[in-house]
């Protein structure tokens, strides 16, 4: 079963990819998809048989590589964490790929697609499944890739390849970080595998590292370093700029991307080496504090961006903050648990934007959207159930994953987790404001899709934020999500092959929290994981989340009311307030618009002096040192010379005659003068 779980993805891909020229599309599309959902429906079995049954087991699946002391096996650790990411994964995978069926059914390189799908789904299932470090880098590495391939699926366009390009060198970064941090538990254990690792870490609870005339608490130095590569990986604060460029891509993609794969990839990282964490309370203490800052910064840019993309990329950035904040503070299940339930709404409300920009002919910018209920009204309440979930509204998934975050931060009673706990509080605010925002901005009001679309946009619809000067602070354009151009806005409702995954997402967005709570953070805690995360005998943290003050638990929900009343005021009752507050607030409004600033940054620190080295070195190095040198000065004098020499080789007997008379002439001339003196 695990060998089919795993692999049948890859099989997919070979298919699409190597023979999808052949078979074409159609055929491509179904195999891929049914490959999916056969893999999808295993992982269930394997999610219930090992969390609720047989407990863990691990799958020789090939010997890899020996190299002196260094073993390496390619085998499958299949635990309670790992069977939640096959489900995770997979499932979110498939409902992608059927999605991706009514979606891309207008691009002529559908198998292509279809064949990145199967390919980024096997990469992640080989790094959730990873019995080792080496394997595990291995599938980190894939997504990498994968990603790259997929954000720049429509090469054509230059912002699509940009934004690829961008994606895979910040996670260059990270990775960079993740590649030492192996290199660093080699060093201490022996071995880079979890067996090898996990038994041992209280032996080196004390051990030190000495650089530079210091000693270095060496699983500090490791844990740092490993979530280096989770910070790329999963976006957070400093290296997050990759993340909304990633929206280039096709919306399935997006979906998979924030749902399932590539940025649950650190948080997942951080809860398998969970043992190691533990002993290093510093370290978690950056992940506790990135995290906070994390989820307040991406909630702060959410408030004001327009590509309805976008916003939920942010909302994204935001919710993977908090999942780092649970971990930090050593609430590893309740991490775990947000990132669970997160993949079932936060993949609805992906695909559900899919299906909207689908309805309005791939227009992303919701101010030439409005009043689409009327239109796609099934749709609409997917979008719904989504935004509740997200912003935690009462008994739906994210109710109970993310206001558990926020009860583990105040729990924590440290300085770093009472940052985390104001940081995610306020941020609850703004994450139901943003989301509500985007939803009266799409669904209701009048339908500003009207004027766009007969070209007589005037900048005053409402709902737009302005900037000081009165004008729109971004261009409203209609956004062709395939690089072309489109006609007249007639909103419809999506085909059923992509309304059916909205409503498998949805029933997940509200039973998923309920259903598992008790396994995941609740009663049948040990019972369930197994062991599969652990916590050491002076983390309590579950156990004080169970006796916090009464107003704690009801802080996130009172944050989730306010936002949504403010939403309903700027945006059902005041229209004009927001386009007031922008003009009132420039400064503030534009940093927020740009994103803090941080592309620019980036561009002022890194991008512009690396170019000026590389033209400094191009310039002066290459062309005037070592071309002045070589090829341009002693090189060119030498062929000068031989040009020069081979014309007196003209191949005539009387010219080599002459030569010699002249050569014989100058000798006796030479001997004569020399004998008078």
């Amino acid at each position: 079963m695990y060998y089919a779980i795993v692999f049948l993805p890859l099989v997919g891909f070979l298919i699409a990819g190597l023979f999808g020229r052949f078979i074409g599309s159609r055929p491509s599309e179904l195999v891929t998809t049914v490959l999916l959902l056969i893999a999808a429906a295993l992982s269930w079995v394997a999610f219930i048989q090992v969390g609720f049954g047989s407990g863990a087991t691990r799958v020789q699946v090939a010997q890899w590589m020996s190299v002196g002391s260094l073993n390496v096996d390619w085998a499958l650790r299949i635990d309670t964490l790992t069977a939640m990411m096959l489900v995770v994964v997979n499932t979110v995978s498939a409902l992608v790929h059927l999605y991706s069926i009514g979606y891309m059914h207008e691009d002529p390189h559908r198998p292509r697609f279809f064949a990145y799908l199967s390919l980024f789904t096997f990469a992640m299932l080989m790094l959730v499944t990873a019995d080792n470090l080496v394997q595990m880098f291995f599938g980190w590495e894939g997504v990498g890739l994968a990603s790259y391939l997929l954000i720049g699926f429509w090469y054509q366009k230059e912002s699509a390849n940009a934004a690829a390009m961008k994606a895979f060198i910040v996670n260059r970064v990270g990775d960079f970080g993740f590649l030492l941090g192996i290199f660093t538990l080699f060093v201490l254990f022996g071995g880079v595998t979890f067996d090898q690792i996990f038994p041992r870490v209280a032996e080196f609870e004390a051990a030190k590292f000495h650089f530079l005339g210091i000693e270095w608490h060496a699983l500090t130095i490791a844990c740092l370093l490993l979530f280096m590569g989770a910070m790329g990986k999963s976006a957070q604060f400093l290296l997050h700029t990759w993340l909304p460029d990633a929206m280039e891509g096709p919306t399935p993609v997006s979906a998979l991307i924030h749902a399932a794969t590539m940025v649950t990839a650190g948080v997942f990282m951080v809860a398998r080496l969970s043992p190691v964490f533990e002993y290093a309370p510093a370290a978690l203490t950056v992940v506790t504090v990135i995290g906070g800052i994390t989820a307040f910064f991406a909630a702060t840019v959410g408030l004001v961006q327009n590509d309805i993309k976008r916003v939920i990329a942010y909302s994204t950035c935001s919710q993977l903050g908090y999942m780092f904040v649970a971990l930090g503070v050593g609430a590893y299940s309740a991490g775990v648990f947000h990132l669970f339930t997160h993949a079932f709404f936060k993949a609805l409300l992906f695909l559900g934007a899919g299906s909207v920009i689908h309805a309005m002919h791939h227009e992303q910018d919701m101010r030439n959207m409005g009043a689409l209920r009327k239109y796609i009204p099934f749709t609409t309440a997917m979008m719904a159930i989504g935004t509740l979930a997200l912003t935690g509204f009462p008994f739906t998934a994210g109710y109970y994953s993310k206001d558990a975050i926020i009860e583990a931060a105040f729990a924590a009673r440290s300085s770093a987790g009472n940052f985390a706990f104001l940081a995610t509080v306020i941020a609850a605010f703004m994450t139901s404001f943003y989301s509500w925002r985007l939803f009266f901005m799409t669904f209701e009001g009048s339908a500003r899709w009207e004027a766009h679309a007969s070209g007589h946009v005037d900048g005053s619809h409402e709902g737009a934020e302005h900037d000081a000067a009165g004008h729109d602070a971004t261009h409203a354009h209609a956004h062709d999500d395939h690089g072309h151009g489109h006609g007249p806005l007639i909103p419809h409702e999506s085909p059923l092959v992509m309304l059916l995954p909205l409503l498998v997402l949805a029933i997940g967005a509200v039973i998923a929290g309920f259903v598992f709570q008790s396994a995941f953070i609740g009663h049948d805690y040990e019972h369930f994981w197994k062991g599969a995360l652990f916590t050491g005998p002076q983390n309590k943290i579950l156990e004080e989340m169970h006796h916090l003050p009464g107003w704690v638990p009801l802080l996130p929900t009172i944050m989730m009311i306010l936002g949504f009343l403010l939403s309903v005021y700027m945006y059902i009752v005041d229209k004009k307030k927001p386009a007031q507050l922008a003009a009132d607030h420039p400064i503030l409004y534009r940093f927020l618009l740009n994103k803090w600033y941080f592309d620019e940054i980036y561009d002022a620190i890194f991008v512009r002096p690396t170019f000026w080295l590389g033209r400094l070195l191009w310039r002066g190095g290459d062309q005037r040192i070592i071309d002045g040198l070589g090829p341009d000065g002693i090189s060119a004098r030498v062929l000068d010379v031989t040009r020069g020499v081979v014309r007196v080789q003209s191949g005539y007997l009387y010219h080599y005659a002459f030569a010699m008379l002249i050569g014989v002439a100058a000798l006796v001339t030479y001997y004569l003068f020399k004998g008078a003196h």
